[in-house]
């Protein structure tokens, strides 16, 4: 196929626009969260090691790996969530039947199997294992440990809410999360995934992804509040951390979503907090569905695949609504309120509109 040439010359400046931003902007973001992680993350390892003297069943996971942290993730510049994965699932079955979306109960699978659960004490009546009492029970220790600790003068837990939330040198917020790895399931929540008939993801990488399973979490969910059911407290959400990063190796898909992260930090971080990293992360997963081949997020395509994404993004505002990439059924916009997204489609829109039109826009964004 014959590209016009004046196409082509548009498509190399943009290229050239979106190499100068990566490295100045982009990395520079990067370099500075790199350092925030250390800095955190030595506080928070130091907290959970307190916990771990005076309760050996929550054993921190929080280990450095080739210079990355495993179970933490970035929420913004000064905000991060660290999962502390739990032992023994064993003796309980996983069991969501949409009650709930998103989230999941686990149940003991025998009764007479009570008294062999590391977590006896936290199995309700009905032999469910409550999500809550577990991180209420957390939470009290890790306020104990802030205070014996070697940084207890610069550490303080956020009070007001059910999570186990820690400030840390009055700047960074970091959310410490129990959980339970669930390898080689799927969730039937998922079970529609992934689409038949598109070449991506490849079977291989969709095989290596169901391996991998996901993560139940302990924390409070915007999908069953209000729902007065017994099981509200109970139930863990589902998380697909893993999954998602699998899925992004290849071609340009992490360089993309960290030039999206880098936007959003410096144009779309706006009231109540409408946009966030995560709705651009699992937009661009549809947006893989949407351009299946490996040539569509080569360097040159970066422009094209970052304006679709934030066209994907204006619609998913003004309809109000942006599914969940594994689990359709949830509405990450839930919670959000209507006027803090009708504000955000018009911030959304005059940056497409600017990326659209000038190819020289990433100078002055």
């Amino acid at each position: 196929m014959l590209v016009p040439a004046d196409m082509l010359a548009a498509q190399s400046k943009m290229l050239y626009q979106i190499n100068k931003y990566y490295g100045e902007r982009v990395q520079t973001r990067m370099a500075t969260i790199a350092k925030t992680i250390r800095e955190v993350c030595k506080v928070v390892q130091d907290v959970l090691k307190e916990v771990e003297v005076q309760e050996p069943r929550f054993i921190s996971s929080l280990t450095e790996c080739n210079g990355r942290y495993e179970g933490l993730e970035v929420i913004s510049p000064i905000e991060f969530e660290v999962v502390l994965y739990l032992n023994q699932m064993g003796v309980f079955n996983f069991v969501d039947d949409g009650t709930l979306p998103g989230c999941a109960v686990l149940k003991l699978s025998d009764g007479r199997k009570r008294s062999m659960s590391l977590w006896v004490e936290f199995i309700t009546a009905s032999g469910y294992l409550s999500a809550r009492k577990i991180r209420s029970r957390f939470q009290t220790l890790v306020a104990q440990a802030c205070d014996k600790c070697t940084y207890r003068d610069s550490v303080k837990m956020i009070a007001d809410t059910t999570e186990v939330k820690l400030r840390i040198r009055e700047r960074y917020i970091v959310q410490i999360t129990p959980a339970f790895k669930c390898s080689g399931v799927w969730p039937r929540s998922g079970a529609h995934w992934p689409i038949p008939h598109i070449p991506w993801p490849h079977p291989n990488l969709v095989a290596e992804v169901k391996t991998e399973g996901f993560d139940l979490l302990s924390k409070e969910s915007v999908a069953v509040q209000g729902k007065q059911s017994a099981m509200e407290g109970d139930a863990w959400v589902l998380s697909f951390l893993e999954a998602e990063n699998r899925l992004l190796h290849g071609g340009c898909r992490r360089r993309c979503l960290s030039i999206l992260k880098t936007l959003r930090d410096r144009h779309l971080d706006l009231p109540g907090n409408p946009v966030t990293s995560y709705h651009l992360k699992t937009l661009l997963l549809y947006e893989c569905e949407k351009h299946p081949r490996e040539s569509e997020w080569d360097e040159a395509c970066i422009g094209d695949r970052i304006n679709g994404i934030f066209l994907q993004l204006i619609s998913c505002l003004q309809c109000r609504r942006c599914p969940h990439y594994f689990l359709p059924n949830l509405d990450l916009f839930k919670g959000k309120s209507p006027s803090a997204l009708e504000n955000a489609a018009k911030q959304v829109w005059r940056l497409t509109r600017e990326m659209l039109t000038n190819t020289r826009c990433l100078e002055k964004l």
